[in-house]
């Protein structure tokens, strides 16, 4: 069985990411791209469908060791797990050097004190899970080829092979170091070039420690919001500027249920918010390259902008069900693809015209078309923002009239009448400030509740939606209305869990509830973490800051967080790790120090 979802450490390049469990087991890994068939599918399987693990020798019939501690190098990517054992100490660092060429995972071994008996036992099988490649030497090296994948595994131990599985039994002493590298390569290409783990490592370190230093936050909760920002980069596939939701498909917001989604694409809504924090730590090229790749994606077409692509700009993103997976504790269906690519979801013009009008408050060069495009934006929902939608939630029910969508609408428009009024752009600026006001005065009409003094998740509705939490946020009300205030305390009254963590919305148990699926699911951290926010804007910042260190308490030893906290389990669910819980705990530490709302 695969760890806990918190059990697990992210390593990456920056083109795929690989999760290591505490014991030293890789469960996941897909390759060549984030979005690729996994080669590594344990972690929605069993060990049948992929896995390497590397640490202690052990009994056959005992469970593997887990490391006694483990940590990341510094500001870097680089995992460092250490085993305690009756023969010694013995260190593993897994990373996966930045590149240019073939993916590689690279793991040296180290022994500490002693002589410590070793095991790595490598279990390849391409297209998550269902084909076991051709396994066979080829001038020294070892080599699965499967299609049109071929993986190249070197190692100066020496290994054999058993029930389709490639071992490597050894010892290590004080001073000893052993590196294991898989690389993969297109099958019909000449073999990858010989791995250089010493070297590799030092220039995996050497880049993370550049990365860092141009982080312009410098406040109390720096460790978290570094770390964040490391998983952020990671997130990011370099060749392109694209930003994946999640390295992962299929972890459930609700162990055993249904709600399983894959995650390994770029939401517009994602990006942009990712997009925006980067910025406001200094990380300008990234904003840079995320634009860029925004301007491709939607090439001539915005009228027919997705709310999310493949990280390529890829618009086909046909969803499909693994049935040979059982799923991540038996949560199936296991999905790949994602069938909202088509949803209609107006907010996501709202995401996208602020992420670049941040862009360009902040300095980033300006780019022409990327204003053209914004007004594009803003013609269409001048057509289009009295329709329904699916929201910002994806809801495969009816659509809707979604409060949080007509605001984010109001914020394209209103972020597009400042760039004309900069003169930066040339619009119809009186017709556009009289559209501004007609979906304000829309939105304070139809989605606000004045018996319960709140707005609701939808017009005529009686539900609340932690996404409400936003308006303030955005401008579109200021903190200290009554209205505003009034939302926050009926979302802390009908959407807390009992530990004070958000809900996204009511769900209906066994029944279907208003996002079309059965099942509940666990508080979403994003919408903490927005909670703790307006706590801060409306005054009670001790309250947000008591939140937002319990929140930070969520995180996992190594610092990163899942999309979700079930507070019946008391354990992190949803795909993992996630840009958005990511961001927003950025945002909040950035909120929390101007306000000078920390302790010590």
């Amino acid at each position: 069985m695969a760890g806990r979802i918190e059990d697990y450490a992210l390593i990456g390049d920056m083109q795929t990411a690989a999760l290591v469990c505490r014991d030293g087991t890789v469960d996941w890994l897909c390759l060549p791209r984030f979005d690729s068939h996994a080669v590594f599918a344990g972690l929605l399987g069993t060990e049948e469908h992929g896995f390497w693990r590397l640490g202690p020798a052990h009994a056959a019939d005992a469970e593997p060791p887990t490391a006694a501690r483990r940590s990341y190098r510094g500001d870097s990517l680089i995992l460092e797990s250490e085993w305690d054992t009756p023969r010694g100490t013995v260190r593993v660092t897994d990373f996966m050097p930045p590149r240019d060429g073939a993916p590689q995972l690279i793991r040296i071994v180290e022994g500490v004190t002693g002589r410590v008996p070793m095991r790595s036992a490598l279990r390849m099988r391409f297209s998550y899970g269902r084909v076991v490649p051709w396994v066979h030497k080829h001038e020294g090296r070892t080599v699965a080829v499967a299609g049109p994948d071929s993986v190249w595994f070197d190692t100066e131990a020496e290994t054999y092979g058993k029930a389709l599985t490639t071992y490597a039994d050894f010892t290590v002493a004080p001073g000893d170091r052993i590196a294991f590298t898989i690389s993969w390569q297109p099958s019909h290409k000449q073999p990858p070039p010989l791995p250089e783990p010493e070297a590799s490592l030092e220039a995996t370190e050497d880049f993370w420690r550049e990365w860092v230093e141009h982080c312009t936050y410098h406040g109390p909760y720096r460790e978290a919001v570094i770390r964040s920002l490391i998983t952020l980069k990671a997130l990011t596939y370099a060749p392109t500027g694209g930003i994946v939701a999640a390295p992962t498909t299929s972890l459930p917001e609700d162990i055993g249920g249904v709600r399983n989604w894959d995650y390994r694409y770029t939401w517009l809504r994602d990006a942009a918010i990712t997009l925006s924090s980067l910025l406001r730590t200094g990380y300008r090229e990234e904003a840079r390259a995320w634009r860029e790749w925004l301007l491709r994606a939607v090439a001539g077409d915005p009228e027919n902008l997705q709310i999310m692509y493949g990280i390529a700009g890829e618009r086909e993103l046909g969803e499909a069900e693994l049935d040979w997976l059982p799923g991540y504790e038996c949560s199936a269906p296991v999905r790949v693809g994602n069938g909202a690519a088509h949803q209609l979801q107006l907010d996501v013009y709202g995401e996208v015209t602020e992420a670049l009008h941040l862009g360009h408050m902040t300095g980033l060069a300006r780019n022409d078309y990327a204003s053209l495009l914004q007004l594009k934006l803003i013609r269409y929902l001048e057509d289009h923002w009295q329709e329904p939608d699916e929201g910002i939630w994806e809801v495969r029910g009816p659509r809707r009239h979604f409060v949080h969508s007509k605001v984010m609408a109001w914020v394209a428009v209103d972020r597009t009448i400042k760039l004309i009024e900069s003169g930066d752009a040339d619009g119809p600026l009186e017709r556009w400030k009289e559209l501004r006001d007609d979906i304000h005065r829309d939105v304070c009409e139809k989605g606000y509740d004045k018996e319960r003094n709140t707005f609701t998740q939808s017009y005529g509705s009686q539900e609340l939606d932690a996404s409400l939490l936003l308006i303030p946020q955005m401008g579109f009300l200021p903190p200290d209305d009554k209205r505003v205030i009034g939302t926050i305390e009926a979302i802390q009254r009908e959407l807390s869990t009992p530990d004070g963590f958000i809900l996204r919305y009511p769900t209906e148990g066994d029944r279907e509830g208003v996002d079309g699926l059965p099942g509940d699911e666990g508080a979403f951290l994003a919408c903490s973490f927005w909670m703790a926010d307006d706590l801060a804007m409306i005054g009670r910042v001790d309250e947000a800051r008591k939140l937002f260190e319990k929140l930070l308490a969520l995180r996992n030893d190594l610092g990163l967080l899942a999309e979700e906290w079930d507070p019946r389990l008391k354990r992190q669910v949803g795909n993992f790790p996630q840009a958005f819980s990511h961001v927003p705990l950025i945002d909040t530490a950035l909120r929390l120090t101007a306000s000078g709302a920390y302790g010590g």
